[in-house]
């Protein structure tokens, strides 16, 4: 009977403890599942993102050189015209009053003191190409004999490229005044038809007028621009963005309509803004930026002018940064924290952050390279924590 009583109470404690050990079991707080990601090592980029659209940076808008009758233009969009000798246009000019052939021997005048400067500044143009080139040839001989720094050669190589184009663009314009002149001896001559050339080469843009009209004097006819060597981006950045923008910053252009993007490097940030409002209604200042592409792929991909892009102006980057991803981040006490894994449970530490691009940061202090972090860390995410990894699926 009492051996009964010993076995009945062994089996009740049994059971109680079993019961405990049930319910220590069933209450006993799970580990939390987290997204988790990684601290790296490498590039970093915090660029200034906007859309933009191209045009050419020297186009040239065809006039009528005087009043008269334009004869129908024979030109369409897309054709290749050569400065100095492509006929676009032909204008039967109105019969000169004496004011008007007055006013005509004076344009003679101006034109031809307008290709006589062309033409000295031509000379002087071929001057700094031909001291620049000199000095290039010297910088390379010093570079081969290891005595100067890579950065002179590569200003000497930029200097003889810019005096190059400079003796280009002083050559288009020579032709361009001598356009000019032997219009205004058109026009003092009066007669037949003024056959309008084009001042420059390229593509004809645009035809603003296309039939025959009778024309005022400075009335435009066509736009003329070199679409494979002079495109440039114009991208109308917020003032607070352009603020951080410096000439030469380099440029990503992207989503223009093929694959990799093209590369590009500011020109200029025009210093007087404009408000403009945006599809929201709101007022914003926004400053033109004007982008050189210098991809030299630009001329072969069918990019034109008034194209849509998208620039990406970098204003920071860093080869070799330690980065961290920025949904890891969180704030406390005024500084940056951040949850790291160590032991499957969470450990917080701060951290001192640099640059931040929305997807990554820069971190200075506080996190080593190959360390798991904690994403997007919820509020029931404390010191200690037992953590495990979220399932992807």
């Amino acid at each position: 009977m009492a051996r009964k009583k010993i076995t009945r109470f062994h089996l009740m404690v049994g059971g109680a403890v079993l019961i405990l050990i049930l319910l220590i079991f069933a209450f006993w707080p799970s580990a939390a599942a987290v997204d988790m990601g990684k601290v790296t090592q490498g590039a970093m980029q915090l660029t200034i993102d906007e859309e933009g659209r191209t045009r050419v940076g020297d186009s040239y808008v065809v006039s009528a050189p005087a009043a008269g009758r334009l004869q129908r233009v024979e030109v369409t969009p897309g054709d290749r015209v050569i400065g100095g000798r492509t006929i676009v246009a032909r204008l039967l000019p109105a019969p000169l009053d004496p004011r008007a052939r007055a006013q005509a021997h004076a344009d003679v005048a101006a034109a031809q003191a307008a290709l006589r400067a062309a033409q000295d500044e031509a000379v002087r143009a071929a001057a700094e190409k031909k001291l620049a080139g000199n000095s290039l040839a010297r910088e390379q001989k010093l570079w081969e004999l290891d005595s100067t720094s890579r950065e002179a050669l590569e200003t000497a190589q930029r200097d003889a490229a810019t005096a190059a184009a400079a003796t280009g663009a002083a050559n288009s314009i020579i032709e361009a005044r001598r356009a000019d002149l032997e219009r205004a001896r058109a026009e003092l001559a009066g007669g037949g038809a003024i056959s309008i050339v084009a001042p420059a080469s390229g593509r004809v843009l645009s035809v603003e007028q296309e039939s025959e009209a009778t024309l005022d004097a400075g009335a435009p006819i066509l736009e003329i621009g070199n679409v494979n060597g002079d495109l440039e981006v114009l991208v109308e950045l917020l003032s607070t963005d352009a603020v951080q923008v410096a000439a030469g910053n380099r440029v990503l252009i992207d989503n223009w309509g093929g694959g990799e993007p093209l590369r590009g490097e500011v020109a200029r940030i025009e210093p007087q803004g404009f408000t403009k409002v945006s599809a929201l209604g709101v007022e914003e200042q926004r400053v033109n930026t004007i982008v050189r592409l210098t991809d030299p792929h630009t001329g072969q991909i069918g990019l034109g002018s008034g194209f849509r892009v998208e620039a990406r102006i970098v204003v920071w980057e860093d080869d070799d940064a330690i980065v961290v991803p920025s949904s890891a981040l969180f704030r406390e006490q005024g500084d940056w924290a951040v949850f790291i894994v160590a032991d499957g449970r969470a450990e917080r530490r701060s951290v001192r952050i640099g640059r931040n691009n929305g997807a990554q940061a820069q971190v200075l202090e506080g996190l080593r390279k190959g360390e798991t972090v904690i994403l997007y860390p919820a509020s029931e995410i404390t010191d200690g924590t037992r953590v495990e990894r979220r399932d992807a699926g």
